[in-house]
C-alpha cells in the first residue's frame, strides 16, 4: 500500500515548485515518481507529424517528480504531513494523518 496515490493532494517539499499544490495525476511503475497537476512543468519542442494530425510548437507538459519531494496536504492543519497504517475494528488497513490521528478518505 503506497502511502501517496492516485488523486490525493500533495504539496511539494523541495525543489523549485516548492510550497506549491496538487492533485497526483499518476505513479510511475516502479512507484518511486508521480505527476502532479501544475507541478513540474516542463516545455517540449515538438515537430509537425501529419500522419499523426500533430501541428508542431513548443507544449508544455508536467514531469515526474520523486516521491520523496512530496507531502500529502492535510486540510485541517494546512501544512503536508506524515502518514501512518492502522487496521479499523473491521479489519481495513487505512491510511491516517500522524499530526491529528484523522483517518483519510
Amino acid at each position: 500500500m503506497n502511502r501517496i496515490r492516485k488523486g490525493d493532494d500533495v504539496i511539494v517539499l523541495a525543489g523549485r515548485d516548492r510550497g506549491k499544490r496538487g492533485t497526483v495525476l499518476g505513479i510511475s511503475a516502479d512507484g518511486r515518481r508521480a505527476l502532479v497537476n501544475d507541478v513540474n512543468v516542463i516545455k517540449k519542442h515538438t515537430r509537425p507529424n501529419p500522419n499523426a494530425n500533430q501541428t508542431g510548437g513548443i507544449i508544455s507538459k508536467e514531469a515526474p517528480i520523486q516521491l520523496s519531494n512530496l507531502a500529502l496536504y492535510n486540510p485541517a492543519t494546512g501544512k503536508g504531513d506524515r502518514i501512518g497504517y492502522r487496521f479499523l475494528e473491521d479489519g481495513t488497513k487505512v491510511r491516517y494523518f500522524k499530526s491529528n490521528d484523522e483517518v483519510l478518505t
